[in-house]
This record gives C-alpha cells, sequence and structure tokens, in this order.
C-alpha cells in the first residue's frame, strides 16, 4: 500500500471531503550511485558552509530568499506552514471543464484521492459520480511544498485522481521553434491519414509499450555479476538518403502492416500532381554540440 503524503480536504463549495493523497505511479528505473572508480568507494555528496568551510547537520540548514547579493532573508516551515491561504489544507476546487479544453503540456502527476474515514465515504461518492456523469473534470487550487499549485481531479477506476497542473505563465511560448513556411498537397496529407489509420490501435498495452531500456540494463547487470560477455548492441539502421514523402509513406504502411501480422500489401497511396524532387541528403559526422546553462531569478509567485 503507497503511503499518504498529504492529508486535507476536498472543498467543493459547502460540501467538505476528507481525504489522504497517495502517488498513482511507481518509478521502475534503475538507480545507480556514484564511486570512486579506484577503489570502488561510495562517494556522497557533503553540505559545506561557505562562511565557515565545514561540514553543517541538517538541524543546522534552513530555507532563505536571496534578496541582494549580501541579503537573505531567511524563512522558516513554520512560517510557510502557516501562510493565510484557504489551500493551504483543502484542495479547492474552482470551476469545471471539457476535459478537452485543457492543453495535455499543462498536466502533470497523478495522485490518488482516498477518502478519509466513514465520515468522507457519501461526500467522496458524490462527488465521484458527478464528475463521471458530467463528463467534466475539476479544476481546483491547493498549497503542497510551500507553493500554490493548480489542479485538475478527475475520476479513474471509481477513484478520483488529481493531477498537477502548470500555471499559464508556466508553458513557454513554441512559436520560435517552428518550422519555416513550406507546401504540402492534400495527396501527402491523405496519405498520412492512411498511415496513422493502420497504426491505430484500442489499447497502450502489449510488447510495444514496455520499457525495453531498463530490461537492457538489468541485462548487462546480470551479464557482469556472473562475469558473462555483455549483450550485443544491435546495429543502428542507415538513414534513408531519398527525401520523398509519398515513397516513405508508402513503405511506411507497409511496414506497420507487416509488424501487426496483417497482410503487407497495400494499395499504392495517391500520387502527388507534380512530381516530387528526389534529392540526396549528403552523410555528415556527427557534431557534438554544447550549451551552456542558463540560470534566470524569479520573482516569487504572489499568492492571493
Amino acid at each position: 500500500m503507497p503511503r499518504t503524503i498529504w492529508s486535507g480536504a476536498i472543498s467543493f463549495g459547502l460540501v467538505t471531503v476528507p481525504i489522504n493523497v497517495v502517488s498513482a505511479t511507481e518509478d521502475h528505473s534503475v538507480r545507480f550511485h556514484q564511486y570512486h572508480l579506484e577503489d570502488m568507494g561510495r562517494v556522497r555528496v557533503r553540505k559545506f558552509c561557505e562562511t565557515e568551510d565545514r561540514e553543517v547537520s541538517g538541524d543546522e540548514i534552513g530555507k532563505g530568499y536571496q534578496l541582494t547579493k549580501e541579503q537573505v532573508i531567511p524563512i522558516s516551515d513554520d512560517e510557510l506552514s502557516s501562510l493565510p491561504l484557504p489551500t493551504a489544507k483543502a484542495i479547492e476546487i474552482e470551476a469545471f471543464v471539457p476535459l478537452q479544453s485543457v492543453d495535455p503540456i499543462r498536466i502533470g502527476e497523478g495522485y490518488y484521492l482516498q477518502p478519509s474515514g466513514q465520515v468522507a465515504a457519501k461526500p467522496y461518492k458524490l462527488l465521484r459520480q458527478a464528475l463521471s456523469r458530467s463528463a467534466k473534470v475539476a479544476v481546483a487550487k491547493y498549497a503542497w511544498s510551500g507553493r500554490e499549485r493548480l489542479g485538475l481531479l478527475r475520476v479513474r477506476d471509481d477513484v478520483i485522481v488529481l493531477h498537477a497542473m502548470r500555471w499559464p505563465d508556466e508553458i513557454r511560448d513554441p512559436t520560435e521553434l517552428l518550422p519555416p513556411p513550406v507546401e504540402l498537397s492534400d495527396d501527402e496529407i491523405d496519405g498520412a491519414l492512411t498511415l496513422m489509420d493502420t497504426m491505430t490501435r484500442e489499447d497502450l498495452e502489449g510488447e510495444d509499450f514496455r520499457d525495453t531500456y531498463t530490461e537492457a540494463v538489468q541485462e548487462i547487470i546480470e551479464a557482469k555479476r556472473e562475469h558473462r560477455e555483455l549483450p550485443a548492441a544491435p546495429e543502428p539502421a542507415e538513414p534513408d538518403r531519398v527525401v520523398d514523402l509519398m515513397a516513405a509513406l508508402q513503405e511506411s504502411v507497409q511496414k506497420a502492416k507487416a509488424s501487426r501480422g496483417e497482410d503487407a500489401e497495400v494499395h499504392d497511396l495517391p500520387k502527388t500532381k507534380k512530381a516530387a524532387k528526389k534529392t540526396t541528403a549528403k552523410k555528415q559526422p556527427a557534431a557534438r554540440t554544447r550549451s551552456d546553462a542558463k540560470t534566470s531569478s524569479r520573482k516569487p509567485r504572489r499568492s492571493a
């Protein structure tokens, strides 16, 4: 049973639902520690005070906000927990919206909301069934880990799920990332839709949706533990040299059908009205790039 990471209540108008919050996901990634290669001694990070030049313990460490280069404002955990916010102890539902109106880029980690005790059973069921019948999701505010957050409540398998959400000003404008203007024919778009139809499926279960990277890392660890030869890495596929959208779409449809055990023979996709020009891409050695990390200071968010 996952541990409770936060306790409070859902506030739905004048209805209050006491809940416990537990994580809805698990991380199965392989974890590594840092070691000194010469003697395999564990390498650990120690915390030093720059002023006294000595290691400090956890009970000597607190939070602070750097106002200027010389001035730091200390902030205690008690002060943060006593903020005059209605969301400090409750998940305040602000509105209900269609799920389609929420950009998925704003949706983050998911948490299961568990009713806390018998008194929460009826109002919890009421909110759950109201969400299910309305086909809408709730947008709420709540305060965790020293900041106020925006959240989305929905129903999954008869359990209310809270998703963390980004604030509108936390989403970057992608305009500068757009490619230069190009022309596409209706035939090329129809070809892409044909490929999408071929690759459409009803669920995300099966061999295609398993974590092969973690499996490969585990195979390496097991091989080294048993002093066996490491598994060979597959040869990378040679990139196609000819840039022809219609030919690429045709071949992709055939491969998609073959991978699903279907008849790989397909009708030719519609030809473009203008013959596509074949251009040969010059193979260039991969260049290593190095980008300097940029840091920007942010002013603390003001909470209403």
